[in-house]
């Protein structure tokens, strides 16, 4: 097929899907190989977007899953996002929205009766499943069916994913994913007939023309077969063993081949169901480094059975395999079975559909965050705002509709082309990945990795004259935060420093791992928007705490885990000194559950070997001075072993805050108490032998809990070292650079493709270190300032649970703290990277 002629199909496929995006899109520049990507254009990933077509702006957040009419002329996406959850109907003709329908809550599952007049769809937290008749005129809800009776408030104990129907529409299939079972439905009576156990956290399902069910486990390895009956009930088979944490399953048209996503290890497996034999597993990674990152989580078949399309969340792409007669069960299949190419999308695509020529693309995240127009408006007593201001909130989905080249062509080496350069996988004048080449650094040995609390650039250090900061913005000025001032101005202000993450569920994992798996990608949203679930991001699942909220139970392979594992793993391996201050831990019980936990422990197993017995972890009503003194007594025992461990990891969360809650520390105590901290933990390291040969990188997990006149993901960060160059540092930096040059100091490899394929610090050292000691500056805010009954926020502050981080809505919290700080003026917009060096004029 001729460029031109792709070109020509390209466009019709648009005309008839999306006739109106050419205006609304925010994306590729139609430009092939050669031409620079824009910074606009880039993610807080640092990554590029240059999707191949327009796409269209959806209504909702974050969409999951994908219907198809039977004509074929609208779409169904059930959206499960922050902002909304329900259903949007999509005209293809028109290339429009035309239906909204909310639900309380929404989560994977959507399939379409085989009449397509009925449509069901998940329910999410509310233990149900939603009934919909679908006709010309769009959806109305017909009924529910219920999996589990829930009262008002609270969380939901089954939470419906993947859905399947029996082939006679008799019967609807339901996973289970927080009760590991698979419910059967009796879709006449809305009764479930009976259910049956799957491995850890099951997610999708899928139905043969037999009958025969399959049903992947997403905490597991496994997926669970069974055959069917008459009366509905199933018989348990031998489950298939697919790999680790299978997700998106998909059967052929024939049903003997099972398509199954493994996210986290960049695979899909693809399985014999006559056999059960695996029969070769898809590689679908970038084209060096860790085998993790792409993240593929959504496939699709073309119409001959020939080709799989595999949606590449973190690659912003959709790979094409050119599968082989043995692979694909087709006779005249020509394809070796590797990955062909990629054609770029938006931003962390998670459904496909292939219609005809076509395929449709859901993306989750859609397009970079922008300029808000419409910002947040003044806190009002209910605390209610825009939720587009807040880091999730601006997360929008987008569907477009692609006609994908054929293997070999042109077309499709020039959007392969485009993929490796957004991906930074096509390298600039001449350089290499981060650890495949022998970077120069100055002596450093000691590396301390200091994790703090949820700040933007502009709330910490916007008052600095000489960064690019909004003065307006400033929640903490020097007088609150004298230690991160003079740090900066001392050892370098970096001022276009971006986290990779939107939350701490997220930011967590990236600060750790240099990656977010599709597991709290997909779960966030409803955590964060009160929709159930609970925090699993931090080595334990389901809470795994008791009313007290301390861990009774450390999963040995958590679902949220990824397959490279964590910073601590690397160390492990390269066998490096290594210890852990409150990262990652659980608190262990006293023999009195009212007393103050007896101590903590790390949550993976190496960890806990290398964790500080009485260092807390997040805790609102310990000072970071406690975690300060812990951390200094320990690091004079080192100075008299004469060794310090290569690696540290700290935790420093107390600049989250507890916003206006009556009796605690005002925000801006808690803020003077953690930057003391910091700047006593400088001071005791500056005094040591140590100081020459160690460099301390401070960095918070996220930046969700403010705005910023440059973008809601900058945010401050601190570099601090003899070797440490003063002055602004205005390049392009984010998390997963740090953690790159983290590795390459400590000569650690790499973890994903985005520390693999990063930017490390490398420019940033003087030639010559100066040693002078430093001298942690007190604060003028008192640290004993109190929250006072009645303050402005202190009412909503009282309805926060501060017990483990984030189990609060931020963007509510934000507001709490904007009017304990400023008082009645006017909350700020927040706007995305409209900086000196480029403006960016495009919407969310």
């Amino acid at each position: 097929m001729s460029l031109r002629t792709l070109r020509r199909l390209s466009l019709l496929s648009r005309a008839l899907l999306l006739p109106v995006m050419a205006v609304a899109c925010h994306g590729g520049s139609g430009a092939i190989t050669g031409v620079a990507p824009r910074e606009a254009d880039r993610l807080p990933t640092g990554r590029w977007l240059d999707p191949a077509v327009p796409s269209l702006a959806l209504g909702g957040s974050f969409p999951l899953s994908v219907a198809l009419s039977p004509e074929g002329d609208r779409v169904a996406v059930l959206l499960s996002g922050y902002r909304m959850q329900g259903i949007e109907i999509v005209d293809r003709r028109s290339g429009r929205v035309i239906q909204t329908v909310e639900q309380p809550a929404a989560f994977v599952g959507l399939v379409l009766a085989g009449d397509g007049n009925t449509l069901y769809a998940s329910g999410g937290n509310e233990d149900l499943v939603y009934r919909y008749a679908w006709d010309p005129d769009g959806v109305k809800l017909r009924d529910s069916l219920v999996l589990a009776a829930k009262l008002p408030g609270q969380s939901g104990s089954r939470y419906p994913a993947g859905l399947g129907l029996a082939p006679d529409g008799r019967f609807l299939y339901v996973a289970e994913n927080l009760a590991d079972s698979l419910a059967v439905m009796d879709v006449a009576t809305g009764r479930v007939l009976a259910r049956y156990a799957t491995e850890r956290y099951p997610y999708g399902v899928a139905v043969a023309g037999d009958g025969t069910v399959y049903v992947s486990a997403w905490g597991g390895r496994t997926v669970s077969v069974f055959a069917p009956s008459l009366d509905g009930r199933l018989q348990p088979l031998r489950p298939f063993h697919a790999g680790r944490h299978p997700s998106a399953l998909l059967l052929n048209r024939s049903g003997t081949r099972l398509f199954v996503a493994s996210a986290s290890t960049d695979r899909v497996a693809v399985m014999d169901t006559r056999t059960g034999q695996r029969l070769v597993d898809l590689l679908d990674a970038p084209p060096a480094g860790p085998e993790e990152g792409s993240t593929p989580n959504a496939l699709a078949l073309s119409p001959d059975g020939t080709r799989l399309y595999v949606a590449e969340a973190d690659n912003n792409a959709v790979a094409v395999f050119d599968l082989s007669a043995s692979t694909s069960d087709v006779a005249g299949a020509r394809g070796d079975d590797r990955l062909t190419g990629r054609v770029p999308v938006d931003w962390y695509p998670t459904a496909l559909a292939a219609v005809g020529d076509s395929l449709l693309v859901l993306s989750a995240k859609g397009r970079p965050p922008g300029a808000n127009s419409d910002g947040p408006q003044p806190l009002t007593p209910e605390g209610a705002g825009n939720p587009r201001a807040y880091s999730l909130g601006q997360l929008s989905g987008t569907l477009a509709a692609i006609v994908i080249p054929q293997p070999g062509t042109a077309a499709l080496a020039d959007y392969t082309a485009r993929v490796a350069r957004a991906n930074r996988w096509d390298r600039q004048e001449g350089e290499e990945p981060s650890d495949r080449r022998a970077a120069a650094y100055p002596p450093i040995e000691h590396v301390i990795y200091v994790i703090k609390e949820n700040r933007t650039y502009d709330q910490v250090l916007g008052d600095l004259p000489v960064g690019d900061g909004d003065t307006s913005l400033v929640f903490f000025p020097r007088s609150v935060s004298p230690n991160h001032h003079e740090l900066a101005e001392r050892f370098g202000v970096f001022d276009r420093f971006f986290v990779n993450a939107e939350v701490s569920a997220d930011g967590h994992n990236w600060s750790m791992a240099a990656y977010a798996t599709d597991y709290v990608q997909k779960t966030v949203q409803s955590l964060y928007s009160g929709r159930g679930r609970t925090y699993d991001y931090e080595g334990t699942n389901r809470g795994d705490q008791d009313s007290t909220h301390r861990t009774i139970a450390i999963p040995d392979d958590d679902v949220n885990e990824p397959a490279n594992g964590y910073l601590w793993t690397l160390a492990q391996r390269a066998g490096i000194s290594f210890r852990n201050y409150g990262e990652f831990v659980i608190s262990v019980p006293g023999v009195d559950p009212d007393d103050a936990p007896a101590g903590y422990q790390g949550s993976k197993p190496f960890l806990a070997t290398h964790t500080h017995p009485t260092f807390p972890g997040f805790n609102m009503d310990i000072p970071d001075q406690r975690r300060a003194d812990l951390w200094i007594e320990e690091l004079e025992e080192f100075v008299r072993r004469g060794s310090l461990p290569q690696l540290e990891i700290v935790r420093l969360p107390n600049d989250h805050t507890a916003g206006a809650q009556a009796g605690k520390p005002t925000p801006r105590a808690y803020m003077a108490d953690n930057d003391l901290a910091l700047g006593r933990m400088v001071q005791a390291l500056s005094r040591t032998p140590f100081w020459r040969t160690t460099v301390m990188f401070v960095l918070e997990d996220d930046a969700q809990n403010g705005p910023d006149h440059v973008d809601s993901h900058r945010s401050p960060l601190l570099v601090i070292s003899p070797w440490a160059r003063a002055g602004v540092h205005h390049r392009w930096a984010n998390t997963t650079d740090v953690i790159a040059t983290i590795a390459e100091i400590l000569h650690l490899g790499a973890l994903s493709q985005f520390d693999f394929y990063g930017e490390p610090l490398r420019d940033i050292w003087r030639g010559e270190p100066d040693t002078s000691p430093y001298l942690a500056l007190r604060p003028t805010v008192s640290l004993e300032e109190r929250n006072v009954a009645n303050a402005p926020g202190s009412a909503e502050s009282e309805e926060l649970d501060l017990a483990f981080e984030d189990r609060i809505d931020d963007d509510r919290f934000n507001r709490i703290l904007w009017k304990a700080i400023k008082g009645e003026r006017a909350y700020p917009q927040a706007t995305r990277l409209s900086a000196p060096e480029w403006t960016r004029g495009a919407p969310w």
